[in-house]
């Protein structure tokens, strides 16, 4: 239309109206180059976002499987816990108790002293599955997944951070980003929980935990672990976890002592009729 126009003003100056119809042709092709131009940009764009997401999924998969398998790498453990419970006044009340592990799905931990918990135990099984036992009323109780928050034993853990399960079968995780010494990785758990996600800073170099951060669903803080891990032949072992509650300003500190590795513990060692010692 434009080219008409201007060959109708310009017919007498032919050559004026020749450049000026090669400036708009020319004005044409440009645009019409840089729209053939962002076709074929904006798929490619959405497949590079794609490979990065996916790459950034495959990586953070991949380092809470190596952080599961640090955490899982004997056939079996067994030991004994030192667990100071510290209320909000700063009194402290420290316990005893053994603990023994098989694979990643089979847990019994039972207090010993003082006389006041003795006997109180928790045992975790496959498929979701886990017990207490009160010798007060003499009976073990399945815990139900609605009583998983709640807390074990008057300590700042609830069933739910006791129960055996590797975190890379119980969470989705996202890569946050990566720090001098530590991948900062965010867990969304895959099926019923009462954390919204859990933040874990995990050592990059040896790949255990270092720190967890707990969020409630309403997205606060609520909690978080702090790890020390020590080389144990050839295991890494958690030598302490300390468990702060933020919310009511109490902490848990659980030490590790007299560990064995791959002993040979039967799975028979995992049963409900053993809780009771």
């Amino acid at each position: 239309m434009y080219i008409k126009l201007i060959k109708k003003k310009y017919h007498h100056h032919k050559p004026e109206y020749q450049q000026i119809a090669s400036s708009i042709n020319l004005k044409k092709r440009m645009i019409m180059k840089t729209r053939t131009r962002r076709i074929v940009l904006l798929p490619a764009a959405i497949m590079v976002l794609g490979i990065l997401f996916g790459a950034s999924l495959q990586d953070a998969s991949t380092i809470l499987t190596r952080m599961d398998d640090v955490m899982y790498a004997p056939k079996d453990i067994k030991g004994r816990y030192s667990i100071t419970v510290i209320d909000r006044s700063g009194r402290q009340e420290v316990r005893e108790a053994t603990f023994k592990q098989k694979g990643t799905d089979r847990r019994l931990v039972r207090f010993t002293s003082p006389a006041s918990q003795a006997g109180i135990a928790f045992l975790s099984l496959p498929n979701d599955v886990m017990y207490v036992y009160l010798p007060a009323f003499g009976r073990e109780r399945r815990i139900a997944a609605s009583a998983k928050n709640q807390n074990f034993a008057g300590t700042d853990l609830t069933y739910e951070d006791m129960e055996s399960v590797p975190f890379s079968q119980k969470y989705t995780p996202r890569l946050l980003r990566t720090e001098p010494g530590a991948f900062i990785l965010e867990l969304k758990p895959r099926g019923r929980s009462d954390y919204s996600k859990i933040v874990v800073r995990v050592n990059r170099e040896h790949f255990y935990p270092e720190t967890m951060e707990y969020y409630d669903r309403g997205n606060r803080q609520v909690k978080e672990a702090t790890y020390t891990f020590k080389r144990v032949g050839r295991y890494w072992n958690t030598e302490q976890i300390e468990m702060r509650n933020l919310r009511r300003n109490t902490s848990t500190r659980i030490r590790t002592t007299d560990v064995q590795y791959d002993t040979g513990l039967s799975n028979d060692a995992f049963t409900v009729r053993r809780l009771r010692g």
